[in-house]
């Protein structure tokens, strides 16, 4: 496991069709800030980059963005230079005798780190009581990307635990990897939990990452870092092998520059697992996703515009006017919705005891079954390693964790009932009952506000606009897509839909960001306030 810093190009050398002679100075490394997988792609095909050379590129980048220079920390750890020069040799031997397995074959990607992984990272989920977490597995997740030709190139940061240990937590930290930085205004917060994963492919530290989302762990991270986020509907997408809070809510899903990139990841992770059962229907509901996309998707589409999850800064209602305006130029009927939030009472204190509980289930099951014999075995012993080690404690208490602890079991009476009313709640009573009685297609509303300041002692300080709870609870399809930015800090535009709508909530989504292309690179300034 390092990160380090490349001083030499050759890698090249060793897997051109030709090797060039080699010079006292090696050549240039290819630039890669900026672009997208399928431009990528393309370049390969071109012979103007090779696969090996493209991971050490991503590598040497981090070296020189995330451990120097603006010093994002977005990425926890990385397969060593060897082992992605290996891997991207034998992926450009295989293109070389027409074997190019798909879209993503020798794209780089980073997962969060409560993924786990074949080989020597471990999956920490950001706390030291799993710093020697090395499982040596893939999730089922993982190993679809590997078939389909991807290079896991590393883990990124995270909040820790998925930012599900206090409510007075700073979202991005972690006790493993310190606190990620917006690379919009490095005094900003990345929102959680997939901090790095949003960081990472916003300043181009690979083109892909996968985040995990339990409620806004994704969109939120997107929207704050100007680029995609995908939350799929809860089962199409395995979640065996990743760190859990709640089988009710959780789910993985892909954050990259652009929709495309996004379906085509989909294309390839969804699917049945066997050891998920939430995903018994996954086969029969996924399709191409990519195949799917067309600009013209919002032609003919009714869409709910949630006006009362807007908020009342100008700026962020100027930037949603002219994303409904882009909507309507494309055909889109735009149809008011200013109570969406009706029949929403108690959804958020049913929504916590799910959360509470499964957190104490789950995690038992997850941790119970580490083949490593001095992990902890229950969130009880976390809590008890926590005490004994001042540095998990030093910037906000465990105050969730050992209210989970408290809570009795999946068949208590009180966890079923919070499960009947939320799912109830935010499904049939909530975007069901949205879509049917406007008689809209899909959703829309803003993602987030900008990013605020981090405040390590006084944790977040997030305002609305936000729209993730409902599809979060309900399990539905939620897609962020960059929307402008205000004070150069960037707001996304949601689209939400029904259970299984993913590949038109994918197709919406590129439709307005093809006509509207919005996302605007990172400046890296260390404050949105002038100096």
């Amino acid at each position: 496991m390092q990160k380090i810093s490349l001083l030499a190009a050759a890698p090249l050398l060793v897997i051109a069709p030709t090797a060039a002679p080699v010079s006292a100075m090696p050549p240039p490394l290819p630039e890669v800030e900026g672009k997208d997988a399928a431009t990528l792609r393309a370049e390969m095909e071109s012979g103007r980059i090779y696969e090996g050379l493209t991971a050490l590129v991503y590598l040497d980048r981090i070296g020189r963005i995330d451990d120097y220079g603006p010093k994002l920390d977005a990425v926890i750890a990385t397969m060593s230079q060897t082992d992605l020069s290996a891997e991207g040799k034998r992926l450009y031997d295989e293109r070389m005798a027409g074997k190019a397995r798909g879209p993503l074959h020798g794209i780089p990607i980073l997962l969060k780190d409560n993924i786990e992984a074949a080989g020597p990272l471990p999956t920490t989920a950001g706390s030291l009581a799993l710093k020697d977490n090395v499982t040596n597995r893939d999730a089922p997740l993982v190993a679809r990307l590997r078939d389909a030709g991807a290079i896991i190139l590393g883990k990124t940061n995270l909040s820790e635990w998925a930012n599900i240990r206090s409510d007075n937590s700073t979202s991005g930290w972690s006790a493993i990897g310190g606190l990620t930085k917006n690379p919009y205004a490095l005094d900003r917060n990345t929102c959680g939990s997939s901090s790095g994963s949003a960081a990472a492919v916003a300043a181009s530290l690979a083109p892909l990452a996968i985040g995990t989302e339990t409620d806004g762990s994704i969109t939120c991270p997107a929207g704050v870092n100007g680029v995609v986020g995908f939350k799929p509907t809860v089962g199409l997408v395995s979640r065996t092998h990743i760190v859990p809070i709640s089988h009710s809510q959780d789910t993985a899903g892909p954050i990259t520059l652009m929709v495309r990139d996004a379906a085509a990841v989909m294309s390839v992770i969804a699917g049945s697992d066997p050891t998920d059962p939430a995903t018994a229907e996954a086969d029969a509901r996924k399709t191409d996703y990519v195949a799917a996309l067309s600009p013209d998707a919002l032609k003919g589409k009714r869409i709910g515009v949630m006006r009362d999850r807007v908020g009342d800064r100008a700026d962020i209602v100027a930037l949603f006017d002219t994303a409904l305006k882009q909507m309507e130029s494309l055909g889109a009927t735009l149809v008011e919705i200013a109570d969406s939030r009706k029949g929403n009472e108690g959804l958020g204190a049913a929504e916590f005891e799910i959360l509470l509980t499964e957190l104490k289930a789950d995690m038992a099951t997850y941790l119970g079954g580490l083949p490593n014999a001095n992990a902890p075995r229950s969130l009880a012993d976390v809590i008890a390693f926590n005490k004994a080690n001042p540095d998990e404690l030093k910037w906000f208490d465990q105050g969730i964790f050992e209210l989970a602890e408290s809570k009795g079991g999946l068949d208590s009476p009180a966890y079923l009932a919070a499960r009947e009313k939320a799912v109830r709640l935010a499904g049939p009573e909530g975007i069901d009952r949205l879509l049917k009685t406007y008689g809209v297609d899909l959703l829309i509303g803003v993602t987030n506000g900008p990013a605020w300041v981090s405040d390590l002692v006084k944790g977040d300080s997030y305002k609305s606009p936000g729209t993730s709870q409902l599809p979060a609870v309900a399990g539905y399809p939620h897609l962020t897509v960059p929307m402008g930015a205000v004070e150069g800090l960037p707001i996304g535009l949601s689209f939400i839909g029904a259970k299984w709508s993913d590949a038109h909530i994918l197709a919406a989504g590129y439709a307005y960001e093809q006509a509207s292309r919005k996302r605007v690179a990172p400046s890296y300034r260390a404050s949105v306030i002038a100096d």
